[in-house]
Order: structure tokens, then sequence, then C-alpha cells
């Protein structure tokens, strides 16, 4: 039986938080942990989270630090987040953490087993959707969110702004696919590619190149490095998209 962990943000275990735990635990095959509303306390949590529960009162919802941190959590990992709060608490949240990123709101006064059912059935519901995994790594923003707003009907879509911010996800998680930007400052796409193909446990994850020259040198620089393709970002957002779904069905009428 494989157990799936829920992280619980709360300032304290209060008789609400721990009978919460105990019935998250009783829904399913999870395993609760815990971590004080801090940088430090949830970055220490090293073990794969499935979802994470956070209870907020009014001055967590304007401690602007850790809400930053979870913002670019939720973004870079494509967590399930579920808040617990009063509407100006959650309000308040909001203003950092976007409503896009909360997958379920739940206003106290909470009944506790119908709270922890609910985010059973979305936990769930989310497992039962199998989307590939795409890591898509550029150091620009806009066209980061292009990129997701592209893709995420069809697949479950990471970021990561910098090469190093990729290197640290892949240590941690296995996409089924890269997209690579070339030309990034400090840790480039070439080197991002050359550290997935030496370590044996990520070598075979396949990797497109966006670049933004399209001119023969450029190319060739970018296919010698061997990658699955390239992909130049003047492309219609279509054509790219269509680039990715055919490179899918190929790989999956070769497994069949």
């Amino acid at each position: 039986m494989e157990f799936r962990n829920v992280l619980i943000i709360s300032k304290t275990k209060t008789y609400l938080i721990n009978s919460l735990a105990e019935k998250i635990k009783e829904t399913g095959d999870y395993n609760v942990l815990f971590a004080v509303p801090t940088v430090d306390a949830i970055s220490a949590v090293k073990e794969d989270i499935s979802a994470m529960v956070m209870y907020v009162d009014e001055e967590i919802a304007s401690e602007s630090g850790v809400l930053t941190y979870l913002k670019d959590r939720l973004v870079m990992e494509n967590k399930l987040f579920f808040v617990i709060g009063d509407t100006n608490e959650i309000r308040i949240l909001e203003r950092t953490i976007t409503p896009n990123l909360v997958k379920g709101i739940f206003e106290r006064p909470i009944n506790v087993k119908e709270t922890a059912e609910s985010i059973d059935e979305l936990i769930r519901q989310t497992d039962s959707v199998e989307k590939k995994k795409i890591l898509v790594v550029d150091d620009s923003g806009a066209m980061l969110w292009n990129i997701k707003g592209w893709f995420e009907d069809k697949y479950t879509v990471i970021l990561a702004n910098s090469g190093a911010m990729a290197i640290k996800y892949l240590s941690l998680n296995r996409p089924d696919l890269v997209l690579l930007d070339y030309e990034m400052p400090v840790i480039d796409g070439k080197v991002v590619l050359e550290m997935i193909r030496s370590e044996e446990d990520f070598a075979k994850i396949p990797v497109f190149f966006l670049t933004s020259k399209g001119d023969k040198e450029s190319v060739m620089n970018v296919t010698k490095l061997k990658p699955e393709g390239y992909l130049l970002k003047t492309m219609p957002p279509a054509e790219i998209v269509r680039t990715i779904d055919d490179f899918f069905l190929i790989q999956k009428g070769r497994e069949s």
C-alpha cells in the first residue's frame, strides 16, 4: 500500500488541527505531516507532498515572505493547495496566492469530517486524471506563463525560471518531458541537458530545446547536443503544442 503525504501548515497543533489530521488519515491512504508557517520549516519537509493544507489567521495571511515562497512552490511543483480561514483572511491571502493556485477553500467554522472528505475527494479527482508532466525552463517570466497557458489543458505544467531551479526540481522529481530554453544566464540549456544526460535516473527524460534563433549555425549548435527536438519560440503556439502532442503519441506507440 502506497501512502500519500499531506502537509498541514499551522502555527500550533490545536484540537481542531489534530482532529483534521486524524480524519484525513481515516479517509484514505495518507500520512499527515506538520509544519509551522515559516519558509525554513516548510522547506525542511523533504517528503514528496501530494497536497498542502494551510490554516490561516490574520497574521499568516499578511506574512508575505512565506506566502510568496508557497506561491513559487505551487507554480513550480504544481501541488494541490487547500486553505482554511475566515472570509477576510482568505481575501488577504489571495493578494499573494491567487485563486487559480488554490484547489479548495474551507471557511471557518469547519466541519472536520466534511473537510477531510472534500480534501480526499479533490486529491482523488486529480489522481484520476493522469496528465503527462512537462517541465518548462526559461528565464523569461512572460514566456513561461505563455507556454503554461498553451499546454495546461492537456498537461501538468511545472515552471522553472532558471537552470538552477530546473536542476533543483529534477533532483526530486521526474517529468515526462523538459522544454528547455537554450540561452539562459549562469546555467544555460546546454549545462542543464548535460546534467540530465549524466544522471542514470534522468538520462532518458526527453528534452526539447526552445530557441529564439533559427539561423543555420544556431540550429546546428542546438542539434549537435542531441535533444529529442528543438522548437523556435517564433513558431505559432498551436504548432508548438502539436509538435509535443505528436511526440507523446509516437512515444506511446513505441511503448505499446
